[in-house]
């Protein structure tokens, strides 16, 4: 792709545009409908004045009426850029660097609330502060072909006579939908994938199981989103057709039961080197493009040979692009969704075949002992939820932060071994696990991470843990980078890298007279 270089007035930031040939053609006009803009992709220093905002604009017809987006201007650097830039240099780091990513059409997953009538459904996101659907067709983050997708839903639902799901009353047939992006297809040109991705769609259908008596509806849904977006027809749209059954009143969008109708049952992504399974009721990250860029990033920073551990893992898939991408003797990942757990079997069974670590997944609450999954790992990946890090885990980081603790703490986790089967957090985690290749050796259980990987995406929360690591004095901050996962949003994803121990200054001189010679 070609790259332009735009600069305002003295002093001149550099702004680094990467923008297609038809879009250097052909710029979108400021009204929205049709033509989206084009696929712009900016990499600029946080320390530079930003540019004016070019075409980095929005244009959503739905700006301010759904909760999705909160800014419309300068998508390529969100607010909080300024202040993420701030907070590293009050801790010495200067060299803070920004990825603005993919601007439109990056969301490759969706979960979408279905509301309103058969004959007028109701798709999108609720209005900020309300339980009011806003229908938004044309929304400008979405993949295209998810826009697509929820048009035939909608036509299916009226053609159907489906019933919307009715908040108050409880009452309807389609509460809320899910749509997931795959743009992995090998069939076709590397350039062409993201494109031509095609969406899984998952019906979250108001009843207990498939027998209720609205079942047949579901299935006729089904099957009219298959026939006319499946692989025989003129566009071929559909991955497939997944349902979820929930009747709970709460806000939670997924029950328990999941069932497989129609099409492909293996969903896979290709991100950070290696192809990943991902279920539909497994987290996967929404920015498919992002996602790929910030593990290529934090690859770097992963020894050849080390041996890590992956905490809030979820399918394992960073731990396993580390076992394929820098061949690690040793990779745990653990979790608390046992649901991760089968996505993270046939995500094992795809990889390399010059892949030869020891590799295990666990089901278990990072938050129970967390030195017990800390022990035995030169590198520690956290990928946490908005809120952060759990408290315990903190603790236990800033308890190994100081080198003279290594002796007490490896006889502490020997120590625990015969205690470890009346504990029930432990045995259930054995029970769930999965191990591939060798077990870890009781040399390599005693070692202690000298790198810690963060990934945020909470940076309130990641604020609190970073000060709070490096208040230990044991853990120093090496590197810092900024994602924009969510683009038109007030959001940031993170990747900081810490190093255990003081940062040392070279001009420090020892204090002292020296001693006469006799």
């Amino acid at each position: 792709m070609p790259l332009c270089f735009l600069s305002p007035r003295l002093p001149p930031p550099l702004v680094t545009c990467r923008v297609s040939q038809s879009s250097l053609r052909t710029l979108p006009p400021p009204p929205s409908p049709s033509p989206s803009p084009p696929s712009l992709s900016l990499s600029l220093s946080p320390n530079s004045t930003p540019p004016p905002s070019l075409t980095c604009e929005l244009h959503c017809p739905h700006f301010e009426l759904c909760s999705g987006c909160t800014h419309e201007f300068n998508l390529h650097r969100p607010a909080v850029v300024d202040e993420a830039t701030e907070f590293f240099k009050s801790l010495g780091l200067s060299n803070f660097t920004f990825d603005s990513c993919k601007l439109w059409g990056w969301r490759c997953r969706a979960k979408l609330a279905v509301r309103g009538s058969s004959e007028n459904p109701l798709i999108g996101l609720y209005q900020e502060g309300t339980h009011n659907v806003v229908d938004i067709p044309d929304c400008k983050a979405h993949h295209p072909n998810i826009n697509a997708a929820v048009e035939l839903l909608k036509k299916g639902i009226t053609a159907l006579r489906i019933e919307p799901y009715d908040e108050d009353e409880g009452t309807g047939d389609l509460r809320y939908v899910q749509m997931a992006v795959t743009t992995y297809s090998t069939s076709l040109p590397a350039a062409e994938r993201y494109r031509n991705g095609k969406v899984q769609v998952s019906l979250v259908w108001n009843s207990r199981n498939e027998t209720s008596p609205n079942s047949e509806k579901l299935q006729a849904l089904a099957n009219f989103i298959w026939r006319n977006g499946g692989p025989r027809n003129n566009v071929h749209l559909i991955h497939s057709v997944w349902a979820n059954f929930q009747t709970s009143s709460n806000n939670i969008i997924f029950g328990n039961r999941w069932r497989h109708l129609l099409g492909e049952r293996d969903f896979w992504e290709h991100v950070g080197g290696i192809d990943i399974s991902l279920a539909p009721s497994s987290f996967g990250q929404a920015n498919t493009r992002a996602f790929d860029t910030l593990l290529r990033k934090l690859q770097r920073y992963v020894p050849l040979g080390a041996s890590v551990a992956d905490l809030y893992a979820g399918a394992g898939v960073i731990g396993l692009s580390l076992a394929a991408t820098r061949k690690c003797r040793s990779v745990r990942c653990i979790e608390i969704n046992k649901e991760s757990k089968l996505s993270f079997e046939k995500t094992v069974d795809r990889l390399p075949n010059i892949v030869d670590s020891s590799i295990s997944w666990h089901h278990a609450d990072t938050s129970k002992e967390p030195l017990s999954w800390i022990m035995g790992s030169d590198v520690l990946v956290v990928d946490p939820p908005r809120k952060g890090l759990d408290a315990s885990l903190v603790d236990a980081l800033r308890s190994i932060s100081s080198i003279k603790d290594k002796a007490r703490l490896s006889s502490e986790s020997s120590s625990s071994k015969d205690k470890d089967e009346k504990r029930p957090w432990m045995l259930r985690a054995r029970e769930d696990s999965i191990q591939i290749g060798s077990k870890m050796t009781s040399e390599d259980s005693k070692v202690l991470p000298k790198t810690l990987i963060y990934i945020s995406c909470g940076w309130e929360s990641f604020k609190e843990d970073c000060e709070d690591l490096l208040s230990s004095k044991g853990w120093r901050l090496e590197k810092a980078h900024g994602f924009n996962f969510f683009p038109g949003t007030q959001s940031i994803e993170v990747l900081a890298v810490f190093k255990r121990g003081q940062s040392v200054n070279p001009k420090k001189k020892k204090s002292g007279k020296k001693k006469k010679r006799l």
